[in-house]
This record gives structure tokens, sequence and C-alpha cells, in this order.
């Protein structure tokens, strides 16, 4: 009777100590937000207009209006059930149909044409200099001096902030007839949704299969969609979310060909350095896996799968280090420049938990807890203390669990101390925060349709409320 007491104890002490980290987190959000506006001249100064995210007050409504609520209904009712008893391809396949119905109505709030058609249109994005690149040859050899601001003919800020594969990506869709922004807004809800797949293939190669399905629900139904559509970081995530799948793989052999999921991985790794310059931070993520597996095996594959990009690259004449610097000199000749780095390096934190919702926010409170109880677990262990083998195992799982999302935490606090990061992190960071979301594993199953309304909701605020952009 005692020891039933105790429990119940316990697990209302848990309970209280989730909602009072995301009463927390709230907070951290609220003064983020008073902060910001104290700066005389606020937008002149941090360059948003609704700090500390990149987006302006506009209550509106569109099509996804009834769709998105009616989805998160539905995923939210019958989304648990789902991810426990389909077959573990089928749910695979359903995870991404799931993630890119979301994605789609989230954005239709916005409307078909504002949502969907000239979203990556703008001044700033990709698509106006598709156009420009008729040799790819000398595109590539001129890429690094069109840069600066203050170069000749230079790139929109989105082509001279990123090395050139991001444009190549949508000058390739255009040469084989998907050009303009509505074709663009499908390649990346497509390929952007995918890698809900990847973190479930991922997650149970590391952890279990059970910690998959758990935390499959969460993935599908993250605030981060408001921002991955629509979004080439979307693609970039997905790109480097099943580079890391793949790499999950080859270290813990589970797949008939190890060997070639470690070139695969190397191959995207090296795609996603072309990409953007910050997926370098991926980097901590790669080594969390490794340590995770208990392996180092694929290494040199993954090296040789990422070889090709740099030789090829650079043979055609862009030097990847030469850009990254000019890029950084370009940085600071824009928002970076006036943008308060003391402001700036915790309410990016502050955006961020907007973008993975209050669920996530508990989740990392519980990991947190998990890891203080395994260190203290290990000590007891090597003073003497026994443990059967099925306890052993169940230990390993969560130490795997939390080295991944110890891992993406250090990309999120390396690119915040970075002070490359002064703002709109909510797209920017989106190859990481998406690997926090396997945290959501540690919730009790009791409560969890709540927490997946509370992201719902979160989503459906912000979508509603604001009108998001980068």
């Amino acid at each position: 009777m005692n020891g039933a007491v105790r429990g119940f104890r316990g697990v209302h002490r848990r309970r209280v100590l989730d909602l009072c980290a995301v009463a927390a987190a709230a907070l951290l959000f609220a003064a983020a937000a008073v902060a910001g506006r104290s700066y005389a001249d606020s937008p002149g100064t941090l360059r948003l207009r609704w700090p500390p995210l990149y987006a302006y007050w506009m209550p509106h409504a569109g099509p996804g209006t009834v769709l998105a609520p009616a989805l998160a209904v539905l995923l939210i009712a019958y989304g648990p059930r789902l991810a426990a008893t389909l077959h573990w391809r089928s749910l695979l396949h359903a995870a991404w149909a799931a993630g890119m119905a979301w994605s789609w109505s989230l954005t239709l709030v916005d409307g078909w044409h504002r949502g969907v058609a000239t979203r990556l249109t703008t001044s700033y994005e990709y698509l106006q200099s598709v156009g420009e690149v008729e040799d790819i040859g000398a595109t590539l050899r001129g890429f690094t001096a069109r840069i600066l601001m203050d170069a000749p003919d230079n790139w929109p800020p989105h082509v001279a902030g990123h090395p050139p594969a991001a444009l190549l990506t949508f000058v390739g869709l255009d040469r084989v007839g998907l050009g303009g922004g509505v074709w663009a807004s499908v390649f990346v809800i497509t390929a952007g949704s995918s890698a809900v797949a990847a973190v479930l293939v991922t997650v149970r190669a590391l952890v279990s299969e059970r910690a998959a399905r758990t935390c499959a629900p969460y993935v599908v139904l993250t605030p981060a969609v408001v921002w991955t559509g629509v979004s080439a970081d979307g693609y970039f995530t997905a790109v480097n979310a099943w580079a890391l799948a793949l790499l999950a793989l080859a270290a813990t052999r589970s797949v008939r060909a190890p060997a070639w999921a470690a070139v695969g991985s190397g191959l995207l790794f090296g795609l996603a350095c072309y990409l953007s310059y910050g997926l370098i931070l991926t980097g901590f993520l790669a080594l969390a896996v490794l340590a995770a597996a208990r392996a180092v095996r694929p290494v040199p594959l993954v090296l040789l799968g990422m070889a090709p990009w740099f030789v090829l690259f650079t043979a055609a004449g862009f030097w990847w280090f030469e850009g990254w610097s000019t890029l950084v000199e370009r940085y600071y000749q824009g928002a970076a420049r006036v943008r308060p780095y003391g402001y700036f390096v915790w309410a990016n934190l502050a955006a961020q938990t907007a973008v993975a919702g209050p669920a996530v926010v508990a989740s990392l409170r519980r990991a947190g807890a998990a890891a203080t109880a395994s260190l203290r677990a290990r000590r007891t262990r090597r003073s003497g203390g026994e443990t059967d083998a099925e306890r052993e195992e169940s230990t390993r799982r969560r130490a795997a669990l939390l080295l991944l999302v110890a891992g993406a935490v250090c990309c999120v606090l390396a690119a915040d101390l970075s002070g490359m990061s002064k703002g709109e992190t909510e797209r920017i960071w989106l190859p990481f925060t998406l690997w926090l979301l396997p945290a959501t594993a540690l919730l009790p199953r009791r409560g969890r349709r709540w927490w997946l309304a509370a992201q719902a909701a979160t989503a459906l605020t912000v979508n509603h409320l604001l009108i998001t952009g980068w």
C-alpha cells in the first residue's frame, strides 16, 4: 500500500514538474517578446516585427483553417493507436503521409497564393536566380564573387547565404519541367515531410521500435511544420535526417548491406554540406549516433561517400571554405551588423519553444532528469551494485535516446553561441530541433493526447495569428 502511494506521488510530482517546465518556457518566450519591444526602434534594431519570431501580427484564415484542426483531431484521436499497431513499414509510409497532410493543411491557412504559389518566389528566394544559371560551370566559378552585398550583381540573400547546391536544386527542378513557385513548394513539402520517417528509422535502430512508435505521433504533429512548409530549410532538414538515419542503420548493422548504408549516409552528408554551411554542426548529431550505437566502423565509408561532393565542387571552381568565409563577411554587412548578440543569444532559445512545442519542453525536462538518474545509477553499479541483463539493456536504450537528444542540444547551443544565428532561427535550426522530438518517447502514455493537443494548438495559434517568413 505504501509503495502504491509513493508511486502515485512520484507520478503526480513528475506531472507537476512537466507543467512547471512548460510554464517556464512560456515565461521565457514572453520575456523575449517584452524585451524585444523595449528596444528603441525595435524593428530597426532587431530587424524583427514580432520578436522573438521573424513574423508579423496578422490574424488570418484560409482553406487550411478547416483542414488543419480537423486533421489535428484525427491525429490526436487515432495517431497513438495506429502508431502502436500498424506494421512497421506501413507506419513509416503513414507517418510520412500524415506529416505531409499536416504540412499542407497549415500552409493553406495562408491561402494558395501567399502560402504556396508565391512563397518561394520573393526577392529573397532561390527562384529569383534560377533564370540566371545558364552555364552551371560558370556559375560555380563565379559563385563566391557574387556573395558580398557590394559585389556587382550580388546574389539574393538566400542564395548568397548558402552553398550552390541549394540554388542548383531549384535549377534542376526547372530543367526537368518543374519550374515556378508551385512546383518548388510541392517539392520542399514532399521532401521535408519525409524527415518524419527518417527520425522513426533512426530511433528504432538506436533505441527500440517501441520508442519509435511512442514518439511517432509527436514527430508528425510538431509545430515546426509551420516553418518547414513552405521553406527550403524543410528540404535541407530531410537530407540531413536521412543521412543520420542511414548512419544509424550502418552503425547498428540493422540492414542487409550496412556498408552501402554508410556510403549512402556519406553522400547525403556531403550534399548537406553544399546545401547549408550551418549543417556542418550536424557533426554533433553524427557523433551522438555513433556513440549510441557504440560503433565507429562506418566512419571511413561515410567519408568516402562525402568525398565526391567536395572533389566535384572544388574542381568546378567553388571552394567551400572560401564561400563560408565570404558569407561571414556578408552576414555582418546585413542585419547581423545591428542585431544585438546579448538579446538573441537567449531570445533564439525562447523562439524555439514555439517551434518545438510544449510536449518537447516537458520531455526535455524528463530527459534531463533521466540523465541525472542514469549518472547516479552508474555510480551505484561502480560501487558494487549488481544489475540483471534486462535492466542493463533498458539502461542502454535510455542512454542511446539521451545521447541522440543531447546531440541536438549541442547543435542548437553551438549555433546559438556562434553569433551566426541572430534571429530567424525558427527555420535555420530546423535540422537540429527535429532531433529534440525523440525525447517525447519519455512522456507517459497517460496524458499523451493532451500533449498532442498542446502541440497542435501551438501550431494552429501561431499559424493563424502570425505571418511567418524568412
